[in-house]
């Protein structure tokens, strides 16, 4: 009848060892899905039985008592690389290794996939980018793979050699290097057979046009402020909207200004390019160029954008007063940002042969360039001309060439490669 006096067991105290239970593991999913396991989910599913499980896990068949998992979430029915994955914090159920092992080869052979496909569409862009550029330098590969069909090595052979490469474009300085390391090599290896020579003469060019290849830095700072000018024909415009489709294509915020006001449409054509990239375009109709590169910089320090290309007019380095233009541009760009330009580009005609070299020079000089853009490298050109820039030939310095363009189309435009180039050009 006491016992109403007996102590009751409080909320605070530890029950008795044998009356303790073990909460359940959290089974939380992201993607605000969530499910309770089945009694036996903490059992782990034979070793045998993992391959059923994953092919389960990919047809999106329920996950039920026989493997001991909740039920999968609706992502994990039609895998692809675009779709997010369902992700289980492993620290919250450290009971349920079955689930996690599933994941995670649901995962790697997604990645695989995605992996596999984008490796076949780079070897198949990879295939049609040389394509298009041997085609491009046919007429050159043409003259100089001709020399070597049925023929000695001997002295007659570096004879025609050399007249093929000055009429390529190459220039009698360039032509002198090329032919002293050829001929170096031959005796060397002692080559006696045209197409060895031939080969050592691809070796050769991409050795010495080695110099000209150098990868285009992005993200060493933000924004990376982009100065473009050449003469006009040039196909600037176009380099620059094909360049920020390319940009973009490695995860870069790309703004675009219009910076050349003298040029008829100009602002309308990168306005149309910019519309195809869905960019941003910073214009004036009719203002300053110097007010519009001003501008641009702090619109992309402000909207934290990766790059901004500033377009400038096309002008002739006979025209003074332009080309002072082009220096004022560029000492406004200084003031918005006194690191300003971090690069400063030009764009060269393939087909201009030697005066290729005037341009680069005359350029050089005014504003100091840091890389080129070789265009129209696709039907005429003899590609010649950048081995006289790698050779610094009439008081020029080998500039380094970022792209070189082969067509009209989005995706020719690809970065200089020397030994491709050198591939393409002997033919």
């Amino acid at each position: 009848m006491f016992r109403f006096f007996k102590k009751k067991t409080t909320p605070d105290e530890p029950l008795p060892e044998d009356q303790a239970t073990t909460p359940a593991p959290d089974l939380s999913i992201s993607q605000n899905t969530s499910t309770e396991a089945p009694p036996d989910a903490a059992d782990s599913p034979p070793v045998q039985g993992r391959r059923f499980m994953l092919s389960q896990a990919l047809s999106g068949a329920p996950l039920g008592r026989q493997t001991g998992l909740p039920k999968a979430s609706a992502d994990i029915a039609q895998p692809s690389a675009a779709v997010p994955i369902v992700s289980v914090d492993a620290a919250q159920q450290p009971e349920a290794p079955a689930q996690e092992l599933v994941q995670e080869l649901v995962e790697n052979q997604i990645e695989e996939r995605a992996e596999e496909q984008t490796e076949e569409q780079i070897a198949e862009q990879k295939t049609s980018w040389l394509a298009k550029l041997k085609g491009g330098l046919a007429k050159t590969g043409q003259s100089l793979g001709s020399l070597f069909v049925g023929v000695r090595v001997d002295e007659d052979l570096f004879e025609e050699l050399e007249t093929a490469l000055i009429m390529a474009d190459a220039g009698v300085e360039a032509t002198e290097q090329l032919m002293s390391a050829l001929r170096a090599r031959v005796k060397r290896d002692r080559i006696e057979d045209a197409d060895a020579v031939r080969q050592a003469l691809k070796d050769v060019l991409a050795d010495h046009l080695k110099i000209l290849e150098k990868p285009f830095d992005v993200g060493h700072v933000k924004p990376l402020v982009v100065m473009i000018t050449g003469v006009n024909g040039a196909g600037k415009t176009t380099s620059i909207g094909k360049l920020a489709n390319a940009l973009q294509q490695r995860g870069a915020k790309v703004l675009l200004a219009a910076g050349d006001t003298f040029r008829a449409a100009a602002r309308e054509q990168l306005v149309e390019w910019g519309n195809r990239n869905n960019v941003s375009v910073i214009a004036q109709d009719g203002g300053d160029p110097a007010a519009v590169a001003f501008d641009s910089v702090h619109a992309g320090r402000a909207r934290g954008m990766d790059i901004v290309m500033i377009d400038t007019a096309g002008r002739l380095p006979t025209q003074l007063h332009l080309m002072d233009e082009l220096k004022k541009i560029r000492r406004v760009i200084a003031k918005a940002d006194p690191t300003a330009p971090h690069e400063v580009l030009l764009v060269v005609d393939g087909n201009s042969g030697q005066n290729v070299l005037s341009q680069i020079r005359s350029f050089d000089a005014a504003v100091g360039l840091t890389g080129l853009i070789v265009t129209k490298l696709d039907g005429t050109a003899k590609g010649g001309t950048l081995a006289a820039v790698a050779a610094g030939a009439q008081g020029t310095r080998p500039v380094p060439v970022y792209w070189i363009g082969v067509g009209e189309k989005m995706e020719d435009l690809q970065p200089f490669v020397a030994a491709d180039f050198a591939a393409a050009l002997v033919g």
